[in-house]
């Protein structure tokens, strides 16, 4: 005899995401499980007297959606200065100027989100940009990406950069040609000034923004967003011990509603000791709540400012194509030691140069420790040569994508990213349907708060290629339909983070992590529905994290 069910959700258009199964009418959910899947018919048979019952409307039922790659804890900051929309300099010192009157107590400016198109002529912001607008506080501005920062000259002061600094804990300093004097930009602020290192640096010299309070306020405002999306799984991509505090805080003050994967930072230099702590980490931090395990590292940069590898020099240059973090051969050495230790491995890697070290390194490491099910991860895959396409799913690595940074708006033609690649190569721009049909794993993500965290964003560009505005597509050859990508966003990350077992599809048995959004995508003609398409229920085990009372 069936058990009743604690809840059942019927007269619904149920995408399973499981091939056995591909469609249903209605769930029932048991004990945080999936207990149930079928036609409503059936739904008299496992329905108690404390039966609760979601009448969906015929509205879309899905897995919770996993977001493979969001930064909840990097986040955006509510108490610095907002430059995203900021189209130019002027604008930019306007928003800074009436953060100042409105916190006329600030000692500190900070801002997030710059584009680097807003800086004209295509070069890179300098301290006498920010100057005229900032006066006498030091002045600390994120990019929209999080891979630069930007000082203003009495910044430079009070970090005490000179020129005779080239090297930060936070970050690699600019210099002018000319007069060798530091430029007040500053590169590899991903890589350096998330790190550990970098962090304790930055507060030390009294940088409000690293501060643990306001990681922590940044953490549960993005926690709070990943509810109302329907995101029941986040990926945090980039962490140091030091940050695990942060996640067991929020779950115990009840703010962490999602179920969250940590990775781990492995800058380069990482010894034997530090990768013994990763792994009583990930021996310590195994719940279904909070898991900590696979190490994040870097081969390469950024296209906009320059600093991704290139197999081809940069559009308009004669010889500069970026640079790796690692030589290849010694990057191949890392990437092997690792994978015999077990780790899984998610990489940065956007340029085409560095995306190929990458899957070297992983035919490597194949090859000296054999194969095994290491679904290693190349993160972002921005400029793909094709003769690599193949190379994912032959060698087992994931591609984990943004489908938003491919957005003609973002990266199209007249912005920072297909100036910097030049037409050659806007064919190699995120070639997400060249990887799905040579079978390749596509775990799809937002990369918050570098793009909008909704799925809904990421959908309707995957399918669409256009801007949130609509307008023409940039490369459409490149879309991919909506089936695949919900399964980019469901099961292909679950498979992508060894979650298959117990989420990504609804399947009896496995956890009940679902979202019921508020219309059916399936049955809309026009893509531009899935932008006003909103979740009205998010379960993460069964239990509800967004309802319809709930506030947008």
């Amino acid at each position: 005899m069936n058990q009743p069910a604690d809840l059942i959700i019927h007269n619904a258009h149920v995408h399973t995401v499981d091939p056995d199964l591909p469609t249903a009418q209605a769930v029932a959910v048991r004990d945080g499980r999936i207990s149930w899947v079928g036609a409503d018919a059936g739904i008299d048979a496992r329905r108690g007297a404390r039966t609760e019952l979601v009448d969906a409307g015929g509205r879309l039922l899905l897995p919770g959606f996993i977001d493979s790659h969001n930064h909840v804890r990097l986040g955006s900051d509510r108490a610095c200065v907002q430059l995203a929309g900021a189209a130019d300099l002027p604008e930019i010192g306007r928003r800074i100027q009436a953060w100042l009157a409105a916190n006329p107590g600030a000692d500190w400016v900070e801002a997030e989100a710059f584009d680097y198109s807003a800086v004209p002529g295509g070069r890179m912001p300098t301290a006498a940009d920010l100057d005229p607008y900032t006066g006498d506080h030091p002045a600390f501005v994120l990019s929209y990406d999080v891979h630069t920062a930007w000082l203003n000259t009495a910044a430079l002061r009070r970090l005490g950069i000179d020129a005779d600094t080239g090297q930060t804990p936070y970050g690699t300093i600019a210099k002018d040609p000319a007069t060798g004097r530091p430029t007040g930009f500053v590169t590899d602020f991903a890589v350096r000034g998330l790190s550990r290192d970098g962090h304790r640096a930055l507060r030390a010299a009294g940088v409000p923004w690293a501060h643990p309070d306001r990681q922590y306020a940044r953490l549960c405002g993005s926690l709070e967003l990943a509810a109302r999306f329907g995101i029941t799984t986040v990926v945090e991509p980039q962490n140091s011990l030091d940050d695990l505090a942060l996640f067991e805080r929020a779950e115990r003050e009840g703010r962490l509603r999602s179920r969250l994967v940590a990775a781990l930072f492995h800058p380069r230099g990482t010894g034997p000791e530090d990768l013994d702590a990763f792994a009583r980490a990930a021996a310590a931090y195994r719940t279904d709540r909070l898991r900590v395990g696979p190490l994040k590292l870097y081969i390469d940069d950024v296209v906009e400012p320059h600093t991704a590898a290139l197999l081809e020099p940069y559009h308009g240059h004669a010889h500069h194509r970026g640079e790796t973090f690692y030589p290849p051969e010694e990057f191949a050495e890392v990437f092997a030691r690792l994978d015999r230790l077990g780790f899984q491995l998610f990489v940065h890697a956007t340029g085409d140069r560095g995306i190929r070290t990458v899957l070297d390194a992983a035919a490597h490491a194949r090859a000296v420790n054999g194969p095994r099910d290491s679904r290693h991860q190349v993160v972002h895959v921005e400029c793909l040569d094709p003769a690599d396409t193949p190379r994912f799913a032959e060698l087992g690595v994931v591609a984990c994508m943004q489908p938003r940074h491919c957005s003609p708006d973002i990266a199209g033609p007249g912005q920072d990213w297909a100036r910097a690649v030049g037409p050659e190569r806007w064919s190699k721009a995120w070639p997400m349907r060249d990887l799905h049909r040579a079978g390749a794993a596509l775990a799809f993500s937002s990369d918050w708060n570098v793009a909008e965290m909704d799925p809904m964003v990421g959908l309707y560009t995957a399918v669409t290629r256009q801007g949130l505005r609509g307008g023409p597509a940039w490369r459409p050859e490149q879309t991919v339909d909506l089936e695949t990508a919900l399964r980019g966003y469901t099961m292909g990350s679950a498979y992508a983070n060894f979650l298959e077992d117990r989420l990504g599809s609804i399947t009896p048995g496995k956890y009940a992590d679902l979202v019921l959004l508020s219309r059916d995508l399936f049955a809309e003609a026009d893509p531009r529905a899935i932008l006003d398409t909103r979740v009205d229920l998010s379960l993460v085990g069964g239990e509800p994290v967004r309802q319809p009372a709930d506030s947008v």
